[in-house]
C-alpha cells in the first residue's frame, strides 16, 4: 500500500473517532429504574440525589435511566421513557455545585 492510502484510513479512522466516539465524558454514575424501583446503578452517586431520586421513581413508577457525564462541566442525562416534567424535576434536585470547579475555590482566600 502507498502513502496515500494509509493516510486516508487513518484520517477516516480519526473521523469516525471524532463523530462517534468523542461526544461522550467521563461517566460519574448511571442509575437504571425499572417501574419506580432502583433496578442497578454504576459508579458513585450523591446520597442526597440519590435518596431524591429514588423517591421520585417510586411514586411516579418511572423506568428508565439517569446518567451523569463530566466533559467540561457536568450533565445530567435522562432516558426518552423519562417524561419531560420528570426529568426537569431530576435536574432541580441534582447538586451540580458539588461538582462545580469554581464554588470548591470561592471560600479559599489568600491573606
Amino acid at each position: 500500500m502507498n502513502a496515500q492510502v494509509i493516510l486516508a484510513i487513518v484520517a477516516v479512522i480519526g473521523l469516525i473517532y471524532f463523530i462517534f466516539g468523542a461526544k461522550k465524558g467521563l461517566l460519574i454514575f448511571e442509575l437504571h429504574f425499572k417501574k419506580g424501583r432502583l433496578d442497578t446503578h454504576k459508579g458513585k452517586v450523591p446520597e442526597k440525589f440519590m435518596r431524591e431520586a429514588r423517591e421520585l421513581a417510586k411514586k411516579h413508577k418511572l423506568t428508565g435511566v439517569v446518567r451523569a457525564e463530566k466533559k467540561s462541566g457536568v450533565r445530567l442525562h435522562v432516558s426518552a421513557t423519562i417524561n419531560d416534567e420528570m426529568a426537569q424535576r431530576l435536574r432541580n434536585v441534582f447538586p451540580f455545585e458539588l461538582y462545580d470547579k469554581k464554588s470548591g475555590d470561592a471560600g479559599k482566600r489568600s491573606a
